[in-house]
């Protein structure tokens, strides 16, 4: 099953759904952003991938934790088409921390999994202070009964500073997410599009029980690198146009990544 990881390695494609309504970037009308989130969504499936990852990346600057009910609401038309189409896993990121939000988001729509940030120690996030959610996320699903969606959590998360926690090593980080009933770790670069740190995987790999992400900066070449040391790959900057996250999908390099790793030795 694809949210144990237990058959096989998973590729996960990020959909980055286009500025939603009341964020700064917004220019299409809730209709058009479902048609594209779709289409990134069929390339996705048709080209050979796994699992796709809805995220709202255009709707910068983020808010922390709460995003309103305009974005609630237009996610869940997303996500409640694309399910009606693509047969392959699908998951739900709201940033920033929006967890509760994506947890609900996901469970209305069938979705299989969320990735969320601020799960255990707080940091200091480019939106402001975040403080840890794990036991308030989990009761939640408890409550709503959403406890087929699995959370994903990244650790030492990206795009922020972890001065406060950093007698505290990424080891012992995803240590206490395992503890605190996490379904997943994820394991980042310093900013989108980064490359992950072979070593900072292995580590984490070596020291839990749990499925390992690799969640940025992967590509054509690293992720040969990276193959034995995690159980999933979320992919977006190295497949659009020009590498570059806010680009569309480029699907030769799509196929590039995915004949890579599909080869018969993976």
């Amino acid at each position: 099953m694809f949210s144990d990881f237990k058959n096989k390695k998973a590729i996960i494609g990020m959909v980055h759904v286009g500025a939603l309504p009341g964020t700064p970037n917004n220019k299409l009308p809730v209709k058009a952003l479902v048609e594209k989130a779709l289409a990134e969504s069929r390339i996705y499936e048709d080209e050979g991938f796994d699992a796709i990852l809805i995220e709202n990346m255009h709707d910068r600057p983020y808010l922390n934790r709460n995003v309103g009910p305009e974005i609630v609401a237009t996610l869940t038309r997303i996500c409640s088409e694309i399910k009606n189409v693509i047969k392959i896993p699908a998951g739900l990121q709201i940033l920033a921390g929006a967890n509760k939000d994506a947890l609900a988001v996901a469970n209305a729509c069938d979705f299989d999994f969320v990735r969320t940030e601020g799960f255990v120690f707080g940091h200091l996030a480019d939106e402001g202070m975040m403080n840890s959610d794990a036991g308030e996320l989990l009761r939640y699903r408890k409550m709503i009964g959403a406890e087929n969606v699995k959370i994903f959590t990244d650790i030492k998360k990206k795009h922020s500073s972890h001065v406060i926690t950093e007698d505290i090593s990424l080891v012992e980080t995803a240590k206490a997410a395992e503890y605190f009933l996490s379904d997943g770790l994820i394991v980042t670069g310093a900013s989108t599009g980064m490359e992950t740190n072979l070593e900072d995987v292995k580590a984490v790999k070596e020291n839990s029980r749990l499925p390992v992400i690799v969640g940025s900066g992967v590509n054509t070449d690293n992720v040969i690198i990276l193959w034995d040391y995690a159980d999933a790959f979320i992919i977006g900057s190295s497949v659009k146009y020009d590498g570059r996250w806010e680009n569309d999908l480029d699907r030769e390099r799509i196929r590039n990544f995915v004949n890579e790793v599909k080869k018969p030795n993976r």
